[in-house]
């Protein structure tokens, strides 16, 4: 298994809606930025590419139960998987290459992350 931990939020799908309902360079940088974030830390796991398909779980620690859950995991989970498919680290982001994608989200005020599980699968 293969982990590694992105300190800070990434955008919800709520900022990812508002962003693309504006002029596409808004949202294309917010992404950019977010995806830039997640491959600098994975490549800081030195985490080698998957020939399999992947088993992911991401946890988001949020400072605050203000944002719905669905919100965290969808903007999360389109942001990771984007970056890693960039990366080399997955082959695709479909259910070729991933057999499952678990979400949690809980609460940390004083820590706020996202933890990232990456179990190739055989």
């Amino acid at each position: 298994m293969i982990k590694f931990t992105i300190p800070g939020r990434l955008p919800g799908m709520n900022e990812i809606i508002t962003a693309s309902g504006q002029h596409w360079a808004k949202w294309h940088k917010q992404k950019k930025e977010a995806k830039e974030l997640v491959q600098l830390f994975a490549l800081a796991a030195r985490i080698k590419p998957i020939n399999g398909r992947a088993a992911i779980t991401i946890t988001c620690y949020e400072p605050n139960r203000r944002r719905d859950i669905d919100n965290v995991q969808s903007g999360a989970g389109k942001i990771i998987l984007d970056a890693l498919q960039d990366l080399g680290i997955l082959k695709g982001d479909g259910q070729k290459y991933i057999s499952r994608v678990d979400y949690e989200v809980e609460v940390d005020k004083q820590n706020p992350r996202v933890e990232v599980e990456i179990k190739e699968m055989e």
